[in-house]
């Protein structure tokens, strides 16, 4: 039976879904919410999850991402929850039993019994916590965190999440810090463990040869992007390594390269040709060495956010001590942008200016990385 706060505070959702109405059937002619919205405010496509087990929600790709090897330790009782449109193809990609959250007052009649809800990070949702505890589940939060930015909010609706931590048996923190503003909002049964969306980190396969001079690297560069860098580049800030995104590209890049530096004291060559950083510019026109590649940079430009691709994965070059340049737009690598300290989002006309000022810039600091062996053995309690 839910207590008298549930019931006012569905009751408050439910005028707040009525009004919401006629922009969520607005949003739907959108193709990037033509799915979405449907199905986490009309229950279309969405039902419940068809078998009870270990139920785990995350909110975006990232955070997926981040749960992919404890999905895979669960594969055959798995169901996954997400709440955005890249989370769900990604979901797929792992898993078939995968559904978009649905809007609070649908849960209590939406949910199956599960032996065990694994939440991922910030996505406190307290109709979510609440129901699936009252129909069985152990709740567990992981990867909790609360940042500075976001501490001040929190505290403000301190009286709030203490509700929602009263429905969370286990919490796993990120770090002592956010451990104890954790147990300012409510939580208990808290462990540290550290990030685990850091815990697989990247690895390099060979030792190529690192040049005496800065090492620029333009990873994962899409269309627009390797002009726009090479049209901030000078041959005293170091040697250019552009590696593009996608392999289809790289006869296109190569002849932009080559207009590039027609009339300008600047050598070049494919690194399909010569395997060495002797150029000014080098095009890498061979896939699966960039960890390599970081791993001799001094300096990351990462593509995907100048243009609007969604930003890629930083976490690999911070790994291996770049000075990290990305443009603004990271919306589907936010969350592993979060695990960083010291990185630059900067405008396009900027880049020239940092690359001007790259003495100046920090090298970037991962938080500490966590391990999934906690989270597995208080899973395996309930099972």
């Amino acid at each position: 039976m839910l207590s008298l706060f549930s019931i006012f505070y569905n009751l408050i959702l439910i005028v707040v879904y009525i009004l919401l109405i006629p922009f969520l059937l607005y949003k739907t002619r959108t193709n990037k919410y033509k799915q979405a919205i449907p199905a986490k405010f009309f229950l279309k496509n969405n039902p419940k999850f068809e078998k009870s087990g270990v139920w785990f929600h995350s909110c975006s790709m990232g955070e997926v991402k981040a749960i992919k090897p404890l999905i895979d330790i669960y594969k055959d009782e798995a169901n996954v929850s997400v709440i955005t449109n890249t989370g769900f193809i990604e979901a797929k990609s792992i898993i078939n039993s995968v559904r978009y959250l649905p809007f609070e007052i649908f849960l209590p009649f939406w949910i199956r019994k599960q032996k065990v809800l694994v939440v991922m990070e910030a996505e406190l949702w307290y109709m979510l916590f609440c129901i699936a505890q009252k129909k069985g589940a152990k709740t567990i939060l992981i990867n909790a965190r609360i940042s500075d930015k976001s501490y001040k909010s929190y505290k403000k609706f301190s009286f709030f999440y203490k509700k929602i931590f009263k429905h969370i048996d286990k919490v796993f923190a990120q770090s002592e810090i956010d451990k104890k503003r954790l147990e300012e909002l409510g939580a208990k049964n808290i462990e540290v463990i550290g990030n685990i969306k850091l815990a697989q980190l990247p690895q390099k396969k060979y030792d190529l040869p690192k040049p005496k001079e800065v090492l620029i690297t333009a990873g994962s560069t899409h269309e627009n992007e390797e002009e726009l860098i090479l049209n901030a580049y000078k041959k005293e800030f170091g040697k250019l390594v552009i590696v593009p995104r996608h392999p289809e590209r790289f006869e296109k890049v190569d002849l932009l390269i080559k207009n590039f530096i027609k009339d300008k004291n600047l050598t070049y060559h494919r690194f399909s040709y010569q395997e060495d950083f002797m150029s000014d510019i080098i095009l890498v026109d061979k896939m699966g060495i960039l960890n390599d590649i970081y791993a001799i940079s001094d300096v990351t430009i990462l593509g995907g956010a100048f243009e609007k691709i969604g930003g890629h994965n930083p976490i690999e070059p911070a790994y291996f001590g770049n000075i990290i340049i990305s443009g603004k737009n990271i919306f589907n690598q936010k969350s592993l942008f979060d695990c960083i300290k010291n990185y630059y989002l900067i405008e396009k006309s900027e880049l020239g200016i940092y690359l001007e000022n790259l003495k100046t810039l920090k090298k970037p600091e991962l938080t500490k990385a966590g391990s999934f062996d906690p989270i597995i053995k208080e899973i395996n309690k309930w099972l």
